[in-house]
């Protein structure tokens, strides 16, 4: 049967005195401008040096990739036209658009996009699997460039379209060509905005302008994540950095800014309320979860994982680490990926929502040959959601008749100790709290949680075969069906060998002035936005 496949297309007042000189902007704002207060400031601007979100979102008004995600996850023709694809499915021709430019003014080439992959693919998790699948990655001239496979990787135009972790956006070969140990510190993208470098100051604000060249896709796709047509509405998009929550939210309030994207819990029941503000519940959520050391005792025995796993009740953890008063913007149904996505499933979710029976677990406890060990609980007092999570816990390994020595530190300590591969005695650890965030928990090709490559992996190291046989399925899968089906049995066996406790999904919540619509609720991409 000949497969060959052609896509074409697809106290507020005070606080707003504690506002700098800078950020005193006049009420009347031009239209065409939106004053954006971003979560963190913007202190690293290439996207494929680091993961970090901030960097993530600034790179997304500047940078375009080939392929864009629509509401569902799929991929849709973005920088490309359209591919072909071979009967065998190793070679994979991709085909540039019309239109394209860089800032400069130069065109984009498939040469750019060869050499952009390239980098990108020594940083990105999905990246890495695809190289080690790829033969060889040429440009066949100006406008094509093709992928020769030595295996089938029916991911290919997930990976190339992945908005986050270390986004494969095309930059100019020359600007590629930089080690990916060096960051690009020219921003010439071929986006909607493009970045006015001698207007950022780190910690004031940072600058993007309307690229007037844009030529957006012309397929008929209703714009929707990063997919379909890219239209900027917006003259510019004025980033304003503003460390502190209340005096963010007083500048919303009285129209200073447009925009502000993390709102803290305790200014929701206000803004709820306040007919000139609208609050918007994002689509990806942090998933936090309760990690163990998989080294050291006692947690290198997994039946004492699965005991604890067992009287875990993700609705206390929620309740205590958001609050009780806005349960929307919280999830206690939550396992493995991101709940109700298409890589969600119920497999083995009765061993984290069903009856939590504390004298079993105690059982299970004994039977595991606990010997009293003290287990070192990483607390960071800073960070108040994880400060929660670990008195939560402390109070439930007491009920449970384990040791504990909550050791309180700030993050910023809590995230170089909790790489410490020491026992817990000498300076190590035994539990630590963290968030798997945005598109990272929608499948397991970015989802550092479940991997199960032990003293390579991520911190708590666990170690299992079958976990990582499965993401080797699922690279493999050929159909979203497929996919599904193999994403059941990863969370199965996730709750099998516990490598750790989702507690939960947090939807981050971000506010805008009424008369803005259109918000990207997955993340602030700022060109479907517009004045209603």
């Amino acid at each position: 049967m000949d497969r060959r496949k052609f896509l074409v297309t697809s106290s507020a007042t005070a606080a707003a005195l504690c506002l700098p000189a800078a950020f005193k902007v006049h009420a009347a704002a031009p239209a065409k401008l939106f004053r954006w207060v971003p979560h963190a400031d913007l202190t690293i601007l290439d996207p494929m040096f680091s993961t970090v979100f901030i960097t993530n979102i600034h790179s997304q008004l500047i940078f375009d990739t080939l392929y864009g995600l629509d509401n569902q996850y799929q991929p849709h023709p973005q920088m490309a036209s359209g591919h072909e694809v071979d009967a065998s499915e190793l070679v994979w021709t991709i085909k540039l658009r019309d239109g394209l430019k860089f800032h400069d003014g130069s065109p984009v080439r498939a040469q750019d996009a060869v050499a952009s992959l390239n980098r990108w693919s020594k940083k990105d998790l999905m990246g890495r699997s695809l190289m080690d699948a790829t033969e060889s990655l040429t440009a066949l001239d100006d406008k094509t460039l093709q992928f020769k496979l030595k295996k089938p990787f029916p991911l290919i135009l997930h990976a190339i379209a992945r908005p986050t972790g270390s986004m494969a956006c095309i930059m100019p070969e020359k600007l590629a060509l930089t080690p990916d140990n060096v960051q690009v510190k020219v921003m010439n993208g071929s986006g909607p905005f493009r970045f006015v470098h001698d207007q950022w100051v780190s910690g004031s604000q940072a600058v993007y302008q309307k690229f007037n060249d844009y030529v957006p896709s012309s397929n008929k796709l209703k714009p929707e994540f990063t997919s379909g047509p890219k239209i900027a509405y917006i003259e510019q998009v004025k980033w304003q950095i503003i460390p502190d929550s209340a005096t963010a939210v007083a500048a919303l309030r009285n129209n200073e800014v447009d925009g502000v994207e993390h709102i803290d819990a305790d200014f929701l029941p206000s803004l709820k309320k306040d007919r000139n503000i609208t609050l918007i519940k994002r689509t990806l959520p942090s998933i936090s979860l309760m990690r163990f050391n998989h080294l050291h005792a006692p947690f290198n025995n997994k039946l004492m994982r699965q005991a604890i796993l067992s009287v875990v009740n993700q609705t206390e953890y929620m309740m205590a680490m958001n609050g009780p008063d806005f349960p929307e913007f919280w999830n206690d149904k939550c396992g493995v990926f991101v709940p109700d996505s298409p890589m969600s499933s119920d497999g083995g979710m009765e061993k984290l929502l069903g009856k939590r029976d504390m004298n079993k677990a105690r059982a299970m406890i004994k039977e595991a040959g606990y010997k009293g060990e003290t287990v070192v609980i990483l607390d960071p007092v800073d960070y108040p959601a994880f400060h929660t999570a670990a008195l939560v816990t402390a109070d439930l390994f007491k009920q449970l008749g384990i040791k504990t020595d909550v050791q309180a530190m700030n993050w910023g300590t809590l995230m170089q100790r909790r790489n410490s591969q020491e026992p817990p005695s000498a300076g190590g650890w035994n539990i630590a709290f963290t968030a798997t965030t945005g598109p990272n928990n929608l499948d397991p090709a970015g989802h550092l949680a479940i991997r199960g490559t032990g003293l390579k992996g991520w911190f708590g190291w666990p170690t299992s075969e079958r976990i990582e046989q499965l993401r080797t399925d699922w690279f493999n899968a050929k159909t979203l069906d497929e996919q599904k089906r193999i994403c059941r049995e990863l969370q199965i066996q996730v709750f099998e060998d516990v490598p750790y406790i989702p507690l939960g999904a947090t939807y981050p919540v971000s506010a805008i002035r009424k008369e803005w619509v259109d918000f990207q609720p997955q993340m602030p991409l700022f060109y479907t936005l517009r004045k209603a």
